[in-house]
C-alpha cells in the first residue's frame, strides 16, 4: 500500500515551487491523524465493551472494575482527540471575538 504519491522531480526545471508538494503532505499527515483517532476510538469501543460484559458478567457490574479500563482509555482518548483535533474544536477560532461582537450588539439595543 502506497502511503504518498508524488510525481517525481523534473531534473531540467530550474526553478521548482515546492508549496503545492508541502501543501499536500500536511494535508495526508493530517487525513493519516483522523483516520488515525477514527481507529483508535472503535477499538476502544469494541474493547471496552468486550470487557464490561465479560468482567461485569463473571464480577458483577457495580463497582468500579468492570469501568476502570474505559475510563483510563477513555483520558487517553481524549488527548488523542485534542491532539487530532485541537483545542479550537469546540468553540472554533474565532468563538471568543464573536461572543465580545454578540454581548456588544445586546448592549448597544439595550441602550437604544
Amino acid at each position: 500500500m502506497e502511503k504518498y504519491n508524488i510525481e517525481p522531480y523534473d531534473e531540467y526545471k530550474e526553478s521548482r515551487d515546492y508549496r503545492k508538494e508541502e501543501a499536500y503532505l500536511r494535508a495526508k499527515k493530517k487525513v493519516d491523524a483522523i483516520i488515525g483517532f477514527y481507529w483508535h476510538l472503535a477499538v476502544y469501543v469494541i474493547v471496552n465493551l468486550f470487557l464490561i460484559i465479560l468482567i461485569g458478567v463473571n464480577a458483577g457490574f457495580s463497582g468500579f472494575g468492570p469501568y476502570a479500563t474505559a475510563v483510563f482509555w477513555g483520558i487517553g482518548l481524549a488527548f488523542h482527540f485534542l491532539g487530532v483535533f485541537g483545542p479550537n474544536f469546540f468553540f472554533g477560532k474565532n468563538w471568543e471575538n464573536k461572543k465580545i461582537e454578540e454581548y456588544m450588539e445586546k448592549e448597544r439595543k439595550r441602550w437604544e
